[in-house]
């Protein structure tokens, strides 16, 4: 990569950040359809968000990407939204432009993509259980809400998140079945069950160690099981839904998906996502392939050594 004075920026934001693979996946389109640009990614809380956006477009960013916990602030903070992002309370893409920053979500039409794509499945009349009604939760459920799922049941551990997003949907006045099933877990364990399509979006499971949300007879067999974690090729939740029966997957093609929508709303240009796809899947997949090689050979190593 060369950069030069002339090098449009581009960045994530995010708190935390270090776990982002999107400067990646972007980095690699701009490569591949040689644009002189870079993708970077910062740490930002909260609470400077709003005061860090207008300082990134002064210095000459030209789009932004926002992850947990800033699409919410940037939905309050932004006045002028598309119209996803109005409708979701959530902004996942920024775009710098003379007249001022503008905000858009392409969260929702990422995972609808990535659900075709993982399960070769359509959200239509579908039963859904959906645990995390945060910006990322809230796409999903509009997105579903919106493609005619059939019934929708909505979990969550904050009550007034929950509310929120309950009174939101209905809101739309479609004709899915909106529904509460609560802040306590033996609740959500009983909701999952009932579903053919289960959505985690929940942070629980992002870091080694942390226990599944859902114990696996929370599944079934023939459930679809969609983890918006993306860093392990199979997260602990991913892990306790195929032991039960279910077809899983992580949270790496909505990545990709949203991900090229951003690249397309900055650049005008169609996002080469075979090549985002390819650096994505080497991340995660060959990057934990190589280091279950490498404990393999260490307890090889330790048994001979006995």
């Amino acid at each position: 990569m060369n950069i030069s004075p002339s090098t449009t920026p581009y960045a994530v934001l995010g708190h935390p950040i270090r776990h982002s693979l999107s400067p990646r996946m972007q980095n690699a389109a701009f490569e591949a359809l040689a644009m002189d640009a870079v993708y970077l990614a910062f740490d930002v809380s909260p609470e400077k968000l709003m005061q860090t956006l207008p300082v990134m477009a002064e210095l000459g960013f030209a789009g932004i990407n926002l992850t947990v916990p800033l699409k919410e602030v940037a939905f309050r903070g932004l006045a002028d939204l598309d119209e996803a992002a109005r409708r979701l309370g959530s902004v996942n893409t920024v775009i710098c432009t003379p007249g001022g920053l503008k905000g858009f979500s392409t969260d929702g039409e990422g995972f609808l993509r990535a659900i075709r794509e993982a399960f070769d499945l359509s959200v239509k009349g579908l039963s859904l259980f959906l645990l995390g009604c945060g910006g990322a939760g809230r796409a999903v459920a509009f997105a579903c809400a919106v493609a005619g799922a059939g019934r929708l049941m909505l979990a969550d551990a904050d009550s007034t998140r929950l509310a929120g997003l309950e009174a939101d949907l209905h809101a739309l006045g479609l004709k899915t079945d909106i529904s509460v099933v609560g802040t306590e877990p033996q609740t959500w364990r009983r909701a999952c069950r009932e579903a053919e399509l289960v959505v985690h979006a929940t942070p629980m499971g992002m870091h080694t160690g942390e226990p599944s949300v859902l114990p696996p007879d929370a599944f079934h067999s023939g459930q679809r099981v969609y983890d918006l974690i993306y860093m392990f090729p199979e997260t602990v939740l991913m892990h306790s839904a195929r032991e039960a029966g279910a077809q899983t997957s992580n949270g790496l093609g909505m990545l990709l998906h949203q991900g090229a929508l951003s690249f397309s709303i900055w650049t005008g240009r169609e996002a080469p996502v075979a090549v985002m796809r390819r650096v994505l899947e080497e991340a995660v997949y060959g990057r934990k392939t190589e280091e279950r090689c490498q404990r393999s050979e260490i307890r090889g190593q330790r048994t001979d050594s006995k």
